[in-house]
């Protein structure tokens, strides 16, 4: 079966670059334009994992992180963070609202895919 993952950012380029990997790697991959976004198509169908960005308008990653945590609906699914952000309180506050990982952009295509499957395994 394959592993299907939301990858939520408010950049075209960057949802472009995520789908484009993930595809070649053989994940399903479904975007959000943004937090609000992602939240509905969360809860509109099951994901082995989520990508989100932290800056986004209409509701940030963290927002989403809280929302899909407090769901009801898959919500010990693993999220990883993929931001610009790199700064420790940030890290923290995201790992205290339930992410599971986080990845600096750019990314390394090989990087992203290999969390991914880490954290999708076993599921």
């Amino acid at each position: 079966m394959t592993t299907s993952v939301l990858a939520i950012d408010d950049s075209a380029t960057i949802r472009a670059l995520v789908t484009q990997t993930l595809s070649d790697a053989g994940f399903d991959v479904t975007t959000a334009v943004d937090g609000q976004d992602g939240v509905e198509v969360f809860n509109s169908q099951r994901f082995d994992a989520v990508i989100t960005d932290i800056n986004m308008p209409k509701l940030d990653g963290f927002g989403v992180i809280e929302a899909i945590r407090q769901g009801d609906a898959n919500k010990r699914v693993p999220i990883l963070v993929l931001t610009t952000e790199s700064g420790q309180s940030l890290k923290e506050r995201a790992r205290g609202a339930g992410a599971t990982g986080w990845i600096v952009k750019p990314f390394e295509d090989t990087a992203l895919i290999n969390v991914l499957r880490r954290v999708t395994m076993g599921d």
